[in-house]
């Protein structure tokens, strides 16, 4: 690949990780609109749809063999029960604590995940960074000046669930590897579309309260955080590889903190900030992550 050509991947990779990030803001703004699984169908069931001209015309199959599709379904099951607690933390706590604590949260959880069950084994460094990173989630829930009441409210707790479901989901994913990727998220955005529908009232819709901002947000979270973000992503990894990827995930927690200032209003703390860096090193540290290349 051509530097241009890179460099306007590393220009989309910047657009799609604010997607991801504005994603926390989306879901804020539709949860005065309509309940969590309206919220998964809808944002599912569109970016399904709107993956199919791309999956073409990136000439993927849509085959799946048996073993992938069961794996489809239990990373849907896992999914859903995902969007449910990021809906009602990010309800009823703010999206910029959710959308740092969470994405900041997740590599740690399947770090500690994979070590665990002995697929990782855990060197000095890492337990550095897992204390940094420990330090990093008590600054951002700020137990150094704070009450405790105010530590252990729900919404934290849905966040840590949250974070926890993730990690499973992209363990579970990584064991379909007969699929692509891209293929393998269009039907698991399928499954969750249809398992949401078990849950729904469409008759308790207020669908005459539906004005521009909740379409505008709806747009952000299917067209943008989830068709081109996804896509985009797949992509970088075919064609810069996964680790000039990776670094790129930790534009995703700041850019959840900067729209959520913008457009929410929300306050943003010294200790979110500050945790955030301090769990983001530790990211670094447990998976390896270079930002700068060494020159040759």
């Amino acid at each position: 690949m051509t530097d241009s050509n890179k460099n306007i991947f590393y220009i989309l990779m910047f657009f799609a990780m604010i997607g991801w990030g504005g994603s926390w803001v989306n879901v804020k703004v539709l949860s005065n609109y309509i309940n969590e699984y309206d919220v998964m169908f809808f944002r599912y069931i569109i970016t399904a749809i709107t993956m199919i001209p791309i999956i073409v015309v990136l000439r993927k199959s849509f085959k799946i063999d048996t073993k992938s599709f069961l794996i489809v379904i239990v990373a849907s099951i896992i999914l859903v029960v995902y969007m449910k607690y990021f809906y009602l933390g990010t309800k009823l706590g703010t999206a910029s604590l959710g959308g740092a604590f969470v994405t900041t949260l997740i590599p740690i959880n399947t770090f500690l995940i994979l070590a665990i069950f002995g697929s990782k084994k855990i060197f000095k460094k890492d337990y550095f960074a897992l204390f940094l990173g420990a330090i990093g989630v008590l600054t951002m829930l700020n137990v150094w000046g704070t009450d405790s009441d105010e530590i252990f409210v729900i919404h934290n707790l849905y966040f840590i669930l949250a974070s926890i479901l993730w990690a499973l989901l992209t363990i579970t994913s990584s064991k379909a590897t007969k699929i692509s990727p891209i293929v393998f998220t269009f039907y698991m955005y399928l499954v969750c579309s249809f398992i949401s529908i078990f849950f729904m009232d469409f008759s308790t819709i207020a669908y005459d309260k539906f004005d521009s901002i909740f379409y505008i947000n709806l747009f952000a979270i299917t067209i943008f955080a989830s068709t081109f973000a996804n896509t985009i992503f797949f992509l970088g990894i075919e064609k810069l590889g996964a680790a000039n990827v990776s670094s790129f995930i930790f534009l995703v927690p700041f850019s959840a903190i900067t729209l959520s200032a913008i457009f929410l209003k929300e306050e943003i703390t010294f200790s979110i900030i500050i945790g955030t860096i301090m769990t983001i090193i530790a990211v670094k540290i447990l998976n390896n992550i270079k930002i700068k290349k060494k020159k040759k």
